[in-house]
């Protein structure tokens, strides 16, 4: 990959790439010595088959770089034979002899680091950082190749074997470090809007339950876990925090909040519970720890799934709206909890005999039931006050109750038992822009969870803020456009919003508005295009314009969104009419010559499906240039655009005939 690819992808993290990849070269070189011993080269050989013994004890790898794991360590014992004939040798060695070897184990060290962090290293960092790990992929492959191009195999004597074998690798060696890997399209759009800079608000509950079970930080144990890793992360790049890290951490915060664990500082608090650390060498029964808190319990309770829980953790869990058992992910038949009376006594005898002081409980202020009372009673009555006679009354009402709805689980889950839906719904009618901005914010909070989606869609809400977004203050119309994307979740509003002539003003906002309200803009669309009618809605509405704009103004950072929604309008007759002009087929065919690796890859796949059902558009491809980057593709792109692009020129082949 160049470094001008780099430079122009859209995740963040990338100002670090360069500079991580370069410090793990010289990290790694500065241990290495250029003196040599007479037999140097027999215990360098020793050396390097202890490094391929070591990798292979490694076991499983991050799903995502699974395949890139698995094919660098196929290809490192590919070495063994090659390595066990070295050590046979017994002949003069040259100096170039030894460099070779020198090299080979430095490169091959280099790949242990890479791999042992995929391995165990953060699972958030491997995603957000997908690029850069994929360089350092690159440049393992590449000093791979270039140590063992460099070996002189007859001076070792090597079998004409062995010689073949390794022969072979190189070829491999030299295809494969020429490829990357991207995340798939939904991915790409989930981090997108979870990770989009001076945006403050919250991210859909379901995008980041998405998230989170992709990258397999669906349980409490991962996220410890991976909260070590991140904390190790952090200390390699020497405690600076930078923009990428603190977004990555605020997204294992996130994914922290979704199953209902304490969200801690990360770089900060311990993981272990601070009661373990008084009597390190005292190991607390399994059995005896919450499975949420990991923390000694002294209220055990069961729940329906006859999971055992500390009361305090399951009831935060429960009253976050969970159904489910936090455990065995099964849906809880009722939500009642039974008080675990025998393992209570055992834990409780168990300290007694070990001298082990159970952590007096405490409880945060809003866990407290008098201030817990005091707090439902204020949201009482602010939601009493949006019904109020005096404008200025709502208008302070529902700002307050839109600051409440973002804090927090419990407090949208509070104001919607509340009543606070219905009326929050009815200031969508009101003239007074201020009420209308907040209003419909406020909304966009409550929509976070499940089933308030259903609530505020009961209420005939959808209408409503699509009148918002034709006619709000800007910061309005964003979050008005935010909020028909969280709604649009459930399928039925997908319809709702079609119907309702929400398309529109969508198209509209995703061509005039801020890089913000662009970007809400086409979330929006891109989920309301899964459905297909609105394909045809949006192609009416004249999405195709401003969306190639988007492609076409790179600096903009919008080009994947741009073609990922592309790939969708392509599938409807309408679309591809309306699509498939020359001054289209040429960008396409731009992208996929100069592009970033996702570029070209979402770009092959607008032409092969625009391609598939117009041999038109083949041709008119044909014309600008497509087939050779398509054969550098093919080549040397992405696994899936390879795919594509090999349908491609298949497809090609049969239309230069007809």
């Amino acid at each position: 990959m160049s470094k001008t690819q780099l430079e122009s992808t859209s995740f963040p993290g990338e100002d670090c790439k360069q500079q991580m990849v370069m410090d793990g070269e010289r990290d790694q070189e500065s241990t290495e010595s250029n003196e040599s011993s007479p037999r140097e080269e027999i215990d360098i050989a020793q050396e390097i088959l202890s490094v391929i013994e070591s990798v292979a004890r490694l076991g499983d790898y991050r799903r995502s770089h699974k395949k890139e794991c698995y094919g660098l360590v196929r290809r490192m014992k590919l070495l063994l034979p090659f390595l066990e004939e070295i050590k046979d040798f017994y002949g003069t060695i040259s100096d170039v002899g030894i460099a070779s070897l020198s090299s080979l184990k430095k490169a091959l060290v280099l790949a242990k680091k890479l791999l042992t962090t995929c391995n165990e290293g953060s699972k958030i960092y491997l995603v957000v950082e997908s690029e850069a790990v994929m360089m350092r992929f690159h440049n393992v492959l590449d000093k791979l190749w270039k140590a063992l191009e460099a070996v002189p195999f007859d001076e070792f004597e090597i079998s004409d074997e062995v010689k073949e074998q390794v022969e072979l690798m190189k070829v491999q060696l030299r295809r494969a470090k020429r490829r990357t890997d991207t995340q798939d399209i939904e991915l790409a759009m989930d981090m997108m809007v979870v990770l989009t800079k001076k945006d403050d608000r919250n991210a859909d509950r379901a995008i980041i339950e998405r998230l989170a079970k992709k990258l397999e930080l669906i349980s409490v144990e991962d996220l410890e876990i991976e909260t070590v890793a991140m904390r190790n992360l952090v200390r390699e790049r020497g405690n600076q925090v930078t923009e990428s890290t603190q977004q990555m951490i605020d997204l294992l915060n996130k994914f922290k909040q979704v199953v209902g664990m304490e969200v801690t500082d990360v770089l900060d608090d311990p993981v272990v519970p601070k009661m373990l650390k008084k009597s390190p060498s005292l190991i607390i029964p399994h059995e005896f720890l919450c499975p949420i808190t990991l923390e000694i319990m002294t209220d055990p309770v069961i729940v329906a799934s006859g999971q055992t829980y500390e009361r305090e953790s399951i009831r935060k869990w429960i009253d976050s709206n969970h159904r489910t058992c936090p455990k065995t992910r099964e849906i809880l038949a009722h939500l009642s909890l039974a008080p675990n009376y025998a393992l209570k006594n055992l834990i409780l005898q168990w300290c007694e005999n070990n001298n082990f002081e159970l952590p007096k409980k405490h409880f945060p202020a809003s866990s407290d039931p008098g201030t817990t009372s005091e707090h439902q009673e204020k949201v009482s009555s602010l939601v009493k006050d949006l019904s109020s006679s005096q404008l200025e009354v709502q208008r302070k009402a529902v700002k307050k109750i839109r600051l409440l709805s973002k804090e927090n689980p419990e407090n949208r889950i509070l104001i919607a038992n509340n009543g606070g839906i219905p009326p929050i719904v009815q200031l969508l009618s009101y003239p007074d822009s201020k009420i209308l901005e907040h209003a419909v914010t406020a909304l966009l909070n409550l929509s976070i969870d499940e089933n308030n989606k259903s609530l505020i869609t009961k209420e005939g809400a959808v209408p409503a803020i699509i009148g918002v977004l034709n006619s709000g203050t800007t910061e309005a119309r964003e979050n008005s456009a935010a909020a028909l994307f969280s709604l649009s979740m459930l399928d039925e509003n997908k319809v709702t919003v079609g119907l309702s002539d929400g398309i529109p003003p969508l198209v509209d906002l995703l061509q005039n508005g801020t890089v913000r309200g662009k970007k809400d803009a086409a979330t929006a669309l891109f989920n309301l295009s899964l459905n297909h009618s609105n394909k045809g809605r949006a192609i009416d509405a004249g999405i195709v314009t401003p969306l190639l704009h988007l492609v076409e103004d790179r600096s903009l950072g919008m080009v994947d969104e741009a073609l990922s929604i592309f790939l969708l309008l392509a599938s409807h007759p309408e679309g591809r009419n309306e699509i498939g002009r020359l001054s289209f087929i040429e960008t396409l065919v731009e992208l996929m010559k100069d592009g970033t690796p996702k570029n070209k890859e979402c770009a092959t796949s607008v032409l092969l499906e625009l391609g598939s059902t117009n041999s038109s558009f083949m041709l008119a491809a044909l014309q600008f240039g497509v087939y050779e980057n398509l054969v550098e593709i093919s080549k040397s792109g992405t696994n899936r655009a390879q795919r594509k692009a090999n349908s491609l020129l298949q497809l090609m082949s049969k239309a230069e005939h007809i």
